[in-house]
C-alpha cells in the first residue's frame, strides 16, 4: 500500500502523540471524504449554476458565494478557458463587492486595489502559457460544461472544512477567502499571501469579522431574521469597517506584544 506523508505543526504533533490518536486511520477517512466532495465539486457545471435553486455539492454555499462563483465562470468564459481557476475566484470576489470577505482583506489592512493590481499581473498575455489553475485549451462545449480547476476546487473543499471548523452550516465568502488562502497551488493563495493574508492570521481576521459583525447586528438591525454573514447595508459599511478592525486588533494585541518581548529579549529592539 503506498504511503502518503503527512506534516502537522509541532504542537498539534505532540499533542497527537500524547492522545494516541491513530493517525492512519484518521487520515484514511478524512482523505476518502475530502476527494469524494473534491470530486463532486469539480463535476459541478458552473456555468449552468442555478443561484436560486442549488443543488448538490452546492447546496451550503451562500447566495454569494454561489454569485461569486458564475461570476468566475462568466470571466472564464470570457478568457476563453475551459476551466475555472483560482484567479477567477478571487477577481469574482472583488467584483461581487459586497461579501465579508473583503471587509475581511481591510481590517488586515490589505488594499482591494492592490489585491486586483497584483492578480492582473499574474495573468499572461494570450500568447504565454498560463497558469495550471488558471487557463486551459478553449472549452468547445461552451460556458455550461465549465468547471473548476484543480487547485480551485481544493480552495472549494477548504472553504468547505473551514465552515465546518468553525461550526457553521453554510459557506460564505469569508469561508472562501480562507480556502484560497490555504491552497497552495493556486493563483489567488500566491496573491493573498504576498500581500500578508498569511492562513493563521487570516482565519484570526474572519473569526474577529464574524464576532465584530455578530455584535454590531445585535445593536444596530431590526426584528428580522438575517442570512448567515450577509454583507451590511450601504449606510452601515463604514461602522462595520471600524468595528471590525478593533476586533482585529483586539485578536491581534497578544501576538503584537508576544513578539515585542521575543525582539527586547534578543536585543533587537531597545
Amino acid at each position: 500500500m503506498p504511503k502518503i506523508n503527512v506534516y502537522l505543526p509541532d504542537d498539534l504533533a505532540e499533542a497527537v502523540k500524547e492522545a494516541g490518536v491513530p493517525v492512519s486511520a484518521v487520515c484514511q477517512r478524512a482523505l476518502e471524504q475530502a476527494v469524494r466532495r473534491v470530486t463532486a465539486i469539480r463535476e459541478t457545471s458552473l456555468g449552468d449554476l442555478d443561484l436560486d435553486q442549488p443543488t448538490g455539492a452546492l447546496t451550503h454555499l451562500t447566495a454569494r458565494t454561489r454569485t461569486v462563483l458564475k461570476l468566475a465562470a462568466e470571466a472564464a468564459r470570457t478568457q476563453g478557458t475551459a476551466e475555472v481557476g483560482t484567479g477567477h475566484l478571487l477577481d469574482a470576489m472583488l467584483t461581487e463587492g459586497t461579501n465579508l470577505a473583503l471587509h475581511v482583506l481591510r481590517a488586515m489592512e490589505i488594499g482591494l486595489d492592490q489585491v486586483r493590481r497584483d492578480l492582473d499581473r499574474h495573468v499572461p498575455p494570450a500568447t504565454d502559457p498560463a497558469p495550471a489553475d488558471a487557463a486551459a485549451p478553449a472549452d468547445p462545449a461552451g460556458a455550461g460544461s465549465r468547471r473548476l480547476s484543480s487547485p480551485a476546487a481544493n480552495a472549494l473543499e477548504l472553504a468547505v472544512t473551514e465552515a465546518i471548523a468553525l461550526g457553521h452550516n453554510y459557506v460564505g465568502c469569508e469561508h472562501l477567502l480562507l480556502g484560497l488562502v490555504a491552497e497552495p497551488d493556486g493563483t489567488a493563495g500566491q496573491v493573498l499571501r504576498a500581500l500578508g493574508a498569511e492562513p493563521r492570521l487570516t482565519r484570526r481576521a474572519v473569526s474577529a469579522a464574524l464576532a465584530g459583525y455578530v455584535h454590531l447586528r445585535a445593536n444596530t438591525q431590526q426584528a428580522a431574521a438575517p442570512a448567515p454573514a450577509p454583507a451590511p447595508a450601504p449606510g452601515q459599511a463604514e461602522q462595520l469597517a471600524a468595528a471590525l478592525k478593533a476586533q482585529l486588533k483586539a485578536e491581534l494585541r497578544p501576538i503584537v506584544e508576544r513578539l515585542e518581548r521575543l525582539e527586547t529579549h534578543a536585543g533587537l529592539k531597545p
